[in-house]
């Protein structure tokens, strides 16, 4: 083990309960022991996702967040003795790891309850609303500190909390706390004084405006927290110990507006002055830990940073923090291992909090333990699986159901908790497959393949494989990405999967006889109806080299536009988005973590945005377009990038023996791409 490393692998006690290492797998929603968004019940999939990550030399698992009252169906979670006693059967096999694990419970989600559309119906039509209420009770599920809007939706405001209600969430806690114990688990963490939700919102001044014993002073705003702990240690025993999941900072300026780092801005959350004394508070009330990072849903790319925000970007507050309590701190937050193990070797951290690695490599703990960082599959930052929530604004939500009902899968890695229906099976037919094409798609194909005993080949018509993600790869910023591209070239390697680089295919009777998967990708979508369109550099060959000047025009305000024009700022030119639709980035499938970011940062550094606003000409020395109001817009700049998206350049179409994958299907995200690769190779 590299030595550097050596502080992440002591031992370390939160009350009496001994940890073998710093190690701390943080909880994440859909990682729940009794199931997520759905009917309470010992969940397989979960224990089993949980199961491989403590066999891999984790030493705290935190599966969660798990409410006490289950928002589908209205379910308390302590009236369930069965799935109590699955998990004590359970149990055994996890310590066996010699690992521990704390549940984390909730209150639940108040005003930051994501609603959809759906959900909107149901809320504003009286009749439906009644007739939901056993299922779905969106006025209790959403209840909060105080009257409040919703983080997503206008049209679904958040009442306030009664007291009756609050006794009935410390008493859920308790129970449940002591049922978990008595099946065998080693403590609990609460959920949370952390991103605003729920508990968090009574703790933070711009949400609570109570006039009771539960508002105004410190002491008032957390005495739902301090209550539940101390009803947990009255049920289980003062040995039990009872974790906090803790936001330092909230880093939030108002209602969806968020703090970016290095703002300068006056908080309206939990500053750190509030900080230093809530946490001893916190301390002295029963909390034998604080699992921390920063941030609410307003300032959501905080506690869920995306790939823009800085390294270690939580370090810094944790660490103070740290001096105000005596009980251990962990860090969560773009944690770098190495940096976590010097911050823990100084005393300035106890533990270090991963949640998103796990998904993308169960194993990556002994990776790193055994030397092999180059075999670690990395975790992009995309929130593509995990989340991908992306409307703000008062615009509900709009992701696909099975997306909101299935969180904690991974756009890189088709098995996390979906091995129902991912997973590699052996063939008994072994057979050899042509695979045209040698991006993400066809070397995901060629992976799965191998792995299940075929005899795959690529034919790549460049001199590297990668395809469009070469490009995808390319800006500053997205280290990850190019970790990810070398991950799966180092796979064709170590799997002896045949490769011809150089080598394109125009004719497929040549493979006659043969398997073939198509995964040739996409080509950009040409604006050729504009006059000088001919003028623009295509978004790909900006991101491969071809120069540009200083002030530039970028014609598309999705994903990639955006990102391009974050780079160009970013390396000192003078970026202009124009687009089309009335929003950037307004397409499904982009977290809103990610995309607040984006568009919060241009507002911030004043990057001119044009929304509503169409391209009519491109001229030497600038732009014309067409805005929200029928006029013409002269725009200078130097340089003009297309960013119009892409439409699918299937070599041939599928057949009895011919299958598609990637863009050239249907143009998607990297998370499309691998699933459906995945999907075709265990279809061979």
């Amino acid at each position: 083990m590299d030595k550097k490393l050596e502080p992440l692998f002591t031992p370390w006690k939160i009350g009496n309960c001994e940890i073998k290492n710093r190690i701390v797998m943080t909880s994440m929603g859909g990682t729940d022991l009794f199931g997520w968004m759905e009917k309470n019940h010992f969940d397989k999939e979960g224990a089993n996702f949980i199961l491989e990550v403590a066999q891999n030399n984790v030493g705290l698992v935190l599966p969660g967040c798990q409410p006490v009252y289950n928002p589908m169906f209205g379910q308390w979670l302590h009236k369930n003795d069965k799935m109590y006693r699955d998990l004590a059967r359970w149990m055994p096999a996890f310590h066996k790891t010699g690992a521990k694990l704390f549940v984390q419970l909730t209150a639940g989600f108040g005003r930051s309850f994501t609603i959809s559309s759906m959900m909107e119906m149901l809320y504003t039509n009286k009749v439906l609303r009644l007739l939901s209420k056993p299922f779905m009770d969106l006025d209790k599920i959403t209840a909060s500190a105080s009257p409040s809007p919703n983080r997503w939706s206008d049209k679904v405001p958040s009442r306030e909390m009664t007291k009756e209600e609050i006794r009935q969430f410390v008493d859920a806690f308790a129970q449940s706390a002591r049922m978990l114990r008595d099946a065998g688990v080693d403590g609990v963490e609460v959920h949370a004084v952390h991103e605003g939700y729920l508990l968090d919102q009574f703790t933070l001044k711009y949400v609570n405006h109570r006039q009771d014993e539960y508002g105004g002073s410190l002491e008032n705003r957390y005495r739902f927290a301090v209550e539940i702990v101390k009803a947990i240690k009255k049920a289980c025993g003062e040995d039990f110990p009872v974790s906090l999941r803790y936001s330092v900072l909230s880093k939030t300026k108002g209602f969806r507006q968020g703090a970016l780092p290095g703002e300068e801005y006056t908080e309206v959350g939990r500053d750190m002055a509030e900080s230093e004394v809530a946490a001893k508070y916190l301390q002295d009330a029963g909390y034998d830990m604080l699992n921390c990072d920063n941030g609410t849903y307003d300032a959501w790319y905080w506690a869920h940073p995306p790939v823009y925000m800085p390294k270690n970007c939580n370090l810094a507050d944790v660490e103070h923090i740290k001096q105000f309590v005596d009980i251990p701190v962990v860090c969560a937050g773009r944690l770098n291992p190495e940096d976590a193990a010097a911050s823990i070797a100084a005393g300035r951290l106890d533990g270090a909090g991963f949640a998103r690695p796990f998904l993308a490599d169960r194993a990556w703990v002994t990776k790193l333990m055994e030397e092999r960082p180059e075999d670690i599959r990395p975790c992009i930052l995309c929130h593509n699986g995990c989340f991908n929530m992306c409307h703000y604004k008062g615009v509900p939500n709009d992701q696909d159901l099975s997306d909101s009902l299935h969180l904690s899968r991974c756009a890189v890695n088709a098995e996390t908790m979906q091995t129902g229906k991912h997973y590699i099976q052996k063939t008994s037919a072994p057979k050899k497959v042509a695979i045209i094409g040698g991006g993400i798609g066809g070397m995901e194909t060629a992976r799965v393949l191998k792995l299940r005993g075929h005899e795959p080949v690529i034919y790549e018509k460049g001199n590297e494989l990668g395809g469009t993600f070469i490009a995808a790869s390319a800006e500053s910023y997205k280290g990850k990405l190019r970790e990810l591209l070398a991950w799966y070239r180092r796979q064709m390697e170590q799997l002896g999967i045949e490769v011809h680089l150089n080598t394109a295919v125009h004719d497929l009777s040549r493979l006659a006889g043969q398997e073939i998967v198509i995964a040739t990708g996409a080509t950009p979508r040409v604006l050729d109806h504009v006059p000088g369109h001919e003028k623009m550099i295509e978004a790909c060959d900006y991101l491969t080299g071809t120069p540009v000047g200083q002030t530039v025009a970028v014609i598309g305000g999705g994903l990639t536009g955006s990102e391009i024009a974050y780079e160009l700022a970013l390396q000192g030119k003078q970026p202009i988005l124009v687009e089309m639709k009335d929003d950037l980035i307004s397409q499904k499938g982009v977290c809103l973590a990610n995309s607040s970011y984006l568009r919060e940062w241009f507002a911030l550094h004043k990057v001119p945005v044009y929304l509503e606003t169409t391209l009519k000409a491109v001229e030497d020395g600038g732009i014309v377009c067409t805005g929200r109001d029928g006029k013409d817009i002269k725009i200078a700049c130097d340089s003009a990038i297309s960013s119009a998206g892409y439409i699918p350049a299937p070599l041939a179409g599928p057949g009895r023996h011919v299958r598609l994958v990637g863009d050239c299907r249907q143009v998607g995200n990297l998370r499309t791409v691998i699933w459906r690769a995945y999907e075709v190779a265990m279809a061979i």
